[in-house]
């Protein structure tokens, strides 16, 4: 274990490490929030001192992430699988296409969905590789009259992520970030909108965040349930409905860390340094360890990577199992060994797996 209060290296994909600091404070807070009596999951949601805290996280977010003033955040539940319907739902119109950039299991999801709806054709596509990497901006092909574009940022099951995103023009970009949301700088103005499930960076499983640009949402469908509309939650503030308080809560103090960590970039350099120390390791142990993703295409939240040997891979998984790491199996579509960097993990872990692997190579060798 990795502390003195029995803190396991947690590299689990999802729902997946929290700030330590966070924990504490929701479990110092948890039956008495601000000396109102109640928890904050047993106040209600039209009440002011829930009402703050939803408007906190709101305010946080859009400075954190440098949302522009003509974007609305939504607090959603039903997780980004739910959004790959949304978004369809209320953009592919009739007589339009919508293009779809396939880099991994979530975006053939996505498109999925989207053939219940209207009529998706894949811009550009890995799959043939094996998902090893992103396609070349070159590759991606779409009409000027597309309803929207759409794609995934980052793969957790594959290990990739985009390093630069496409320029769509009046093509509306749509975009999946759910494993990478504030784990670097985005220029959110290049996108009409942006989902993401919270269990990676943001917080706790049940929240989504969606960024939409205002005038996309004129575009919407308005046949379609009241509850599957973006207006609708736009409208309401995300309170339509009784939201997901604890969620929205957690969301907020997490946000509140990365502030205190030095915001964003602060952040994003600490990402590169953690991924780089397992990287490290995987190039320079002479194929004892080898990545799934190319070089170029490589995610700094997902790192994943095989043993040439699968029994010594069993081996290496139970061993390590063994040593405290938590999650480092490989999706069960896929196999193999998989890191989960997200912004929580410390450093500290990261270094600890890379000594871990340096061990193991040399015992095993």
């Amino acid at each position: 274990m990795s502390t003195t209060n029995n803190r396991a290296y947690n590299f689990s994909a999802g729902p997946s490490a929290l700030p330590l600091e966070v924990l504490e404070k929701a479990q110092a807070e948890l039956v008495n929030f601000n000396g109102t009596g109640m928890s904050i999951m047993e106040m209600s949601h039209r009440g002011k001192v829930y009402e703050d805290v939803h408007n906190e996280a709101i305010a946080r977010l859009k400075k954190l992430f440098a949302i522009p003033e003509n974007y609305e955040v939504l607090f959603l539940q039903g997780g980004a699988s739910l959004q790959f319907s949304m978004v369809p739902m209320n953009f592919l119109q009739e007589g339009k296409k919508a293009s779809y950039i396939l880099t991994g299991s979530w975006s053939e999801k996505a498109l999925k969905e989207a053939k219940l709806f209207g009529e998706p054709v894949i811009a550009a596509s890995s799959k043939e590789n094996k998902y090893r990497n992103i396609p070349a901006l070159s590759e991606i092909q779409f009409n000027s009259d597309d309803a929207y574009v759409h794609l995934t940022s980052n793969n957790t099951i594959y290990g990739t992520a985009w390093n630069e995103f496409p320029d769509t023009g009046d093509v509306p970009l749509i975009a999946d970030m759910s494993s990478d949301i504030l784990s670097k700088p985005v220029d959110v103005s290049k996108f009409a909108l942006i989902y993401a499930g919270a269990q990676k960076n943001l917080g706790p499983s049940g929240v989504t965040v969606v960024i939409i640009r205002k005038d996309l949402l004129e575009k919407e469908n308005k046949n379609i349930p009241t509850m599957l509309k973006y207006t609708t939650h736009a409208e309401g503030n995300s309170l339509y409905n009784t939201p997901p308080t604890f969620g929205i809560f957690m969301l907020g103090e997490v946000l509140k860390w990365v502030e205190a960590q030095g915001g964003v970039e602060a952040i994003a350099k600490r990402n590169v340094e953690k991924a780089g120390l397992i990287y490290n390791v995987i190039d320079n142990s002479n194929g004892f360890y080898y990545g799934h993703a190319t070089p170029e295409s490589r995610s700094h939240m997902n790192i994943t990577f095989r043993l040439a040997d699968e029994e010594l891979e069993k081996q290496f998984l139970a061993e390590a199992k063994e040593a405290g790491f938590v999650g480092l199996n490989g999706h069960r579509s896929v196999g193999g060994c998989r890191a989960s960097a997200y912004n929580a993990v410390p450093v500290e872990a990261c270094q600890a797996l890379a000594d871990f692997m340096v061990e193991f190579q040399k015992k095993h060798q």
